[in-house]
């Protein structure tokens, strides 16, 4: 089975929040379907999307599992964001999580050291 995923933020300044999550992710968005959403592709076939929706704003909470979490956050915090929560799970994987300027949580996961 083919599997393509789009995982929608609600944003209520999409200006700010496109800012925010170029410096999250690292780039730029990969589209802008409209002038009030811009996509970023994770992995092939795996979005993530912006969308300027106020009333639901402050509500998304995704995890991706990446393959060095460490680089990742060093990188992260090289384009000026820190991390707001750090976990360890008992079985050892970890998971650090970023809040953008609505509260929508995004989270970034790694195997154990």
């Amino acid at each position: 089975m083919a599997l393509d995923l789009f995982a929608g933020i609600p944003v209520s300044d999409f200006a700010a929040a496109l800012a925010w999550y170029e410096r999250l992710l690292g780039s730029p968005p990969a589209f802008f379907p409209h002038d009030a959403e811009a996509v970023w592709e994770l992995a092939e076939h795996r979005y993530v999307y912006i969308v300027q929706r106020p009333a639901q704003a402050g509500n998304a909470m995704h995890t991706v599992f990446v393959e060095n979490l460490d680089t990742l956050v060093a990188q992260i915090a090289d384009r000026g964001l820190e991390s707001t929560k750090r976990e360890t799970y008992t079985e050892g994987v970890r998971k650090i999580t970023y809040r953008d300027p609505d509260g929508n949580e995004f989270g970034f996961g790694g195997a154990p050291l």
